[in-house]
């Protein structure tokens, strides 16, 4: 591997890291679930942490070089992985734009896979969700034989979500998919961008549960005639998810400052 090709990894195995200390330090990640990116220079590969806890990534040997084609270690004496990076290889398969994905398990974010309410954009930082969240249920595409623990364990499971991140129309794609029972998916363009969206989706979550709440305990009519709250209009969801674009970095500098500051985390990538 040549002087260029390790730097251009380790412009993204830097992030790759923050981004996972990040995504621990605000909830998203826990134990469990996972933050990846495409490889910089071979758009066939991408880069995903071994099987650990995210908080706990410290270096370049914590991450594994996978192939999109089939989610196999481009080494095959990497350490093991984790077993859903078919959730991973089949989004960046299927869309080239996206850079960046990430799965979590958020418990904000649960109650909207479990019930009929849809997860819809009522706060301007939410506003890429767009009018509806589509929503996965791994129940429909089991076959015969798969394990039925809810987990993308295969390539084909992994198919038939990746198809929820198209759009009915045009070529952008669905920033987030609820998994039912299971938690969300998050999609970007960058590893700073998903995160951002990763967070923002729970946060939404969390404002709209409590809004749905009190909506409820307070049995008033919404401002908004027909709807239970007043989400965010069309013009403006277009307008917030541009907003959000050019201003990622401002958070993203300020959720790094945070894990730095924290003795938990630690990342020796230079």
């Amino acid at each position: 591997m040549t002087g260029a090709e390790v730097n251009s990894i380790t412009s993204v195995v830097k992030p790759l890291i923050t981004g996972s200390h990040i995504l621990h330090h605000h909830g998203i990640l826990d134990a469990y679930g996972h933050l990846s990116v495409r490889h910089p220079e071979k758009k066939d590969t991408f880069l995903m942490p071994r099987n650990i806890a995210p908080a706990l990534l410290s270096s370049a040997a914590d991450i594994v070089e996978y192939r999109v084609e089939d989610a196999s270690p481009v080494d095959p004496n990497s350490p093991a992985g984790y077993v859903e990076r078919y959730i991973h290889s089949e989004i960046y398969k299927r869309y080239p734009e996206i850079r960046s994905v990430i799965h979590s398990h958020s418990a904000a974010v649960l109650p909207f896979t479990i019930t009929a309410v849809n997860l819809r954009p009522c706060v301007h930082m939410g506003g890429f969700l767009g009018d509806k969240v589509p929503k996965f249920d791994i129940a429909q595409v089991y076959a015969e034989g798969d394990v039925r623990d809810l987990l993308i364990r295969t390539q084909r499971l992994g198919q038939h979500m990746a198809v929820l991140f198209a759009q009915e129309m045009g070529e952008s794609y669905n920033p987030v998919v609820l998994m039912r029972g299971h938690g969300f998916t998050a999609a970007g363009a960058s590893i700073k961008e998903s995160v951002f969206r990763a967070i923002y989706t729970a946060e939404n979550a969390r404002v709209q549960s409590a809004a749905l709440s009190l909506q409820l305990a307070s049995g008033t009519a919404p401002l908004k005639p027909g709807e239970s709250l007043y989400y965010l209009e069309e013009g403006e969801l277009d307008a917030a998810t541009q907003m959000t674009q050019w201003s990622v970095m401002r958070p993203w500098q300020l959720w790094e400052r945070e894990v730095e500051a924290n003795g938990l985390y630690v990342n020796n990538v230079e």
